[in-house]
């Protein structure tokens, strides 16, 4: 089969090779065929090192298809099921998924050390445990979650991850306060998905900030009522907020310096709400004066911070109703040839989301 390799941390391009083998079904494991896979800036993060992942490996974890094969003790799904695939997938056992917070399961990683590909010269890795640039993919039983026969696969791939996590730090972490006044450092998918999810909670003001015009002009489409240039915040917040600060601001980055700039722009007793992935080597500053004087909540949003199979259903139910937009998240579809054209556009800020018809 198909897959799209890097071979060295650091690398720019992926090798589409196609003598690739998806390796590990037996118990407890699937095997799907992927049909479409959305490319998330985390993929570039992987490749550039910022999130550690060993090499080489097959990027890509936004996935969604369909069963070729089950392993012993599988019950819910069966050969010819549509399914999303889940990069986290709870255990149900350890503390967190008994308190209730399964986005913290650490079963997921346990994968992640274990090649689920290999070719005649060695073996790869999937990232995050799956890999989903690639035309089948064996993984744990539990990371393949069944979905509607009308919700199409490139639509269940972004719900996967991106869609996930934007909204569920909007609805579930920050739970925005109707009324309220929300800003949004980084506009892409994730940043997207945080602004349609502080428009369903009713927020009054919400500002989308990103230094790419088109970005700026794909968030007021989806619900910001305002979109600035990175420079232009401090204008934004004298005028929606009297230079008090944004009841609640989303970082939608990973970075220190946005991290900081969302930290200033927070009202006094209003909460950042952190949701990019960033570097384990890249430290946020703050003094104790100012943790103390100014009260402000720091909220870090972990895929979304709630149940994810929860999280998943409530999307495809809002997307059913017409209350969230995801085909439009969409701006590029492109097959699996072309997947370095479209690492391009992401690392430029061209696409939103890139959809990779496998």
């Amino acid at each position: 089969m198909r897959a799209a390799v890097l071979h060295e941390i650091g690398q720019e391009k992926l090798e589409v090779h196609d003598d690739m083998e998806a390796v590990g079904l037996g118990p407890g494991k699937v095997r799907v065929r992927v049909r479409a896979t959305g490319l998330c800036h985390s993929d570039l993060s992987a490749m550039s090192g910022v999130l550690p992942q060993p090499a080489p490996f097959v990027p890509g974890h936004e996935g969604a298809g369909e069963i070729l094969e089950v392993g012993e003790n599988v019950g819910h799904v069966k050969p010819g099921d549509r399914v999303v695939i889940c990069w986290l997938p709870a255990c149900g056992a350890c503390p967190a998924c008994k308190r209730g917070q399964t986005q913290l399961c650490l079963a997921g990683f346990m994968n992640a050390g274990t090649p689920n590909f290999k070719r005649s010269n060695g073996d790869v890795f999937g990232f995050a445990g799956t890999g989903t640039f690639a035309e089948e993919v064996v993984v744990d039983a539990g990371c393949a979650v069944p979905i509607p026969e009308d919700v199409p696969f490139d639509v269940a791939a972004l719900i996967g991850c991106g869609v996930t996590t934007g909204l569920g730090a909007a609805l579930n972490t920050a739970d925005v306060a109707a009324g309220s006044s929300v800003a949004v450092i980084g506009c892409g998918g994730v940043g997207i998905s945080a602004v349609q999810g502080a428009r369903l909670k009713g927020a009054a003001e919400i500002v989308a900030v990103d230094p790419v015009a088109s970005r700026r002009e794909s968030a007021l489409r989806f619900g910001a009522t305002r979109a600035v240039a990175p420079d232009e915040l401090a204008d934004a917040k004298q005028q929606v907020t009297g230079g008090e600060g944004f009841d609640y601001v989303f970082e939608v980055v990973g970075r220190s310096a946005t991290a900081r700039t969302a930290y200033e722009n927070t009202r006094r007793g209003g909460t950042l709400v952190v949701v990019g992935a960033g570097a384990m080597d890249d430290f946020l500053q703050l003094n104790m004066f100012e943790l103390f004087f100014d009260e402000k909540r720091i909220l870090p949003s972990m895929y979304g911070g709630g149940d994810v199979l929860r999280s998943y259903e409530r999307a495809i139910a809002l997307w059913r109703a017409g209350r969230i937009d995801l085909a439009g998240l969409i701006t590029h579809r492109v097959p699996l040839a072309e997947i370095n054209e479209a690492l391009d556009q992401m690392r430029t800020g061209t696409a939103l989301r890139t959809c990779i018809e496998i």
